[in-house]
C-alpha cells in the first residue's frame, strides 16, 4: 500500500480502496484512513436538510422551494459518495463538480427561504454556515484537478463577458 492509498468503509466492510489521491492532489486534510471528511460532513449536512424540510412542510406549510432544497442539499452527498468509486480521475472530477454546483444551489435555496420569512435568522445563519464549508471543501478539491478541455474552452470563450 503506498502512501496516497486509502479505504472507504460501507457498513463496517472496506469497499473502495482509493489509492491515487495523490495522483489527484487532493489535499489529505480532505480524506482520511477510514473515511472521507467532506462524505461524513455532507451526510450530516442531509440529515439537517431532511430535518429542514420536514419543519417547513409541517409547520410553515411551505412545499415548492423546500422540496428544492431537498433535492439539492440531499443531492451533495449523494454525488460525493459516487465520486469516491469513481473508475477515472475524470469521472471523479466531474462527481465532485456536481456536488460543487448542487452546495452552490442549496445556498440559493437557503437564501431565498430567509428572504420570504420561512426561517429565523440563527436557523439560516447556521444552517448557511455549514452550507458554505461544504463549498470551500468542494472548491478546494474540484480546484486541485485537471479541467477537463471542454471546461477550459468553455472559460476562455466566457473570460470577457
Amino acid at each position: 500500500m503506498g502512501v496516497g492509498t486509502f479505504f472507504v468503509m460501507f457498513g463496517g466492510r472496506i469497499v473502495f480502496l482509493f489509492s491515487f489521491a495523490n495522483q489527484l492532489k487532493i489535499k489529505r486534510k480532505y480524506l482520511s484512513m477510514k473515511h472521507s471528511i467532506v462524505q461524513e460532513k455532507s451526510r450530516r449536512f442531509a440529515s439537517r436538510i431532511i430535518k429542514m424540510y420536514q419543519y417547513l412542510q409541517q409547520q410553515k406549510r411551505e412545499f415548492v422551494m423546500s422540496k428544492q432544497l431537498l433535492r439539492s442539499g440531499t443531492s451533495i452527498g449523494a454525488n460525493i459518495s459516487e465520486a469516491l468509486c469513481a473508475q477515472s480521475r475524470k469521472d471523479f472530477y466531474a462527481k465532485m463538480y456536481i456536488a460543487y454546483k448542487e452546495s452552490s444551489e442549496t445556498l440559493y435555496w437557503i437564501d431565498m427561504l430567509f428572504d420570504n420569512g420561512y426561517i429565523t435568522d440563527s436557523q439560516y445563519k447556521s444552517i448557511k454556515n455549514d452550507n458554505l464549508e461544504l463549498v470551500k471543501m468542494l472548491s478546494a478539491i474540484t480546484k486541485t484537478q485537471k479541467y477537463p478541455k471542454s471546461q477550459q474552452c468553455f472559460e476562455k470563450a466566457t473570460a470577457n463577458y
